[in-house]
Order: structure tokens, then sequence, then C-alpha cells
């Protein structure tokens, strides 16, 4: 069987292009189907990233958007499952959330753990979690369309993600990738990402990940 990597995500696992009223980019742009054309054959990689999904909070206008809610149905569909990425965190700054930086990492690292139990018990071993921490918002969010969301606060707590998602990892024990290193949220929105940050992360995590699968052999 091959190496079966689930990316669990919102919007930006999704594919959604900035400022395009829900499109998404195509299969030769988004970053999850970019990276299993780098990845080959030798492992499957499994979409499932939906446009504003939370980590563990209900959205008053859509509580099935709550990460932790879905959480069982996507890794109970998918196993068995080798490895998660995990990336989400960035509509949990969404004003009427009121969350810290703090807070947020918690939540989210409180998914891979779920997942690590959940998994373990239904397939025999625990997945690697690769955790993602976003990129921060860019400052135009608070002007565009999703400015009714987002203020400059929450612009202030994105950036300072960095730090406690690492932390989280440690703690953890999980990889650790801080995607604000090197991508940056598009103008357009303020939220969502262009082709070339779509790029960059597929090409960071292909380098990556069979490095983690050959020390995970090795252990």
């Amino acid at each position: 069987m091959t190496y079966r990597i689930l990316c669990y995500g919102d919007s930006n696992t999704y594919g959604y292009i900035p400022a395009g009223m829900g499109t998404r980019y195509d299969e030769q742009t988004r970053w999850t189907a970019l990276l299993q054309k780098k990845l080959g054959t030798d492992y499957t990689i499994i979409e499932e990233g939906c446009s504003g999904r939370t980590t563990d909070i209900d959205d008053p206008d859509a509580v099935w958007k709550n990460g932790m809610k879905g959480l069982h149905i996507s890794l109970h569909s998918h196993r068995p499952l080798d490895m998660i990425i995990l990336m989400l965190g960035t509509n949990d700054l969404k004003t009427t959330f009121r969350r810290d930086a703090k807070t947020i990492a918690a939540s989210a690292a409180s998914l891979g753990r779920e997942s690590c139990r959940y998994l373990k018990e239904k397939q025999g071993y625990e997945p690697v979690i690769l955790f993602l921490c976003p990129p921060a918002l860019d400052p135009s969010v608070t002007k565009g369309p999703f400015g009714t969301d987002f203020t400059d606060v929450s612009v202030e707590v994105s950036e300072d993600l960095g730090r406690y998602y690492r932390k989280q990892a440690s703690e953890n024990g999980w990889v650790f990738m801080n995607t604000a290193e090197f991508l940056k949220s598009s103008g357009s929105d303020g939220l969502h990402w262009n082709p070339q940050e779509h790029r960059m992360l597929a090409e960071k995590l292909a380098e990556l990940i069979p490095e983690i699968r050959i020390q995970t052999v090795q252990k």
C-alpha cells in the first residue's frame, strides 16, 4: 500500500483563490495536488480542506465547520493513515471568537492528539503528525472582502502564532513547520494564497516528507 497522507486544513488547503468568491485553484496550482505530483505514485495525498474550518470551536454561521467535529469522519473514512499534515487556526482569528495565539495553538494541537489516539485504536499505530503553523494575515484583510470578520487585532495575533505552534509541536513530539517563515497571504484579500505560495509549500513538503518517512522506518 502507498504511504497515505491526510491534509487536514481550511480554505488554503482547499485551494481557495484570493478574492475569488469561493472558486478553487485547479490541480496544476493548489499545493496538495502539486505535492502528489512531486512525491509520485508511492504516496497518496488525501485532500481534506474545508473553507472556514476552525480548530475546535463552533462558527455560529456554520457549526459543521468545527474541525474537531469533522475530524473522526475524515480519519475513519481514509484510514489507514501514515501521516497527517495539520494546518488550522486561521479562521480562529476571527474577531467573533476572541482567541489569543496561545489558545489557537493549543486548540490546533488538540486535533493532532485526538488523531493519534483515535488511529492508534482503529489501525494499531499512530500517524506522524506534521504540524504546520499558517502564515500571518496580510494587513489588507481588514479592508477586503473578509474585513467584517478580521481586524487589526486578528493580524497581530496571527503574527504571534509561530512560537506557540512550535511549543505545541515540541511538547507532543511532532514535526513542525512554520509556513509564516516563507509564505505570505495575498494582498488581494489578506487571507488566501497566490499560486507561488502553493508551489513553494509543495516544494518544501516534498523535500521533507521522504526524510520523515525514512526516519520513521528506522525507529
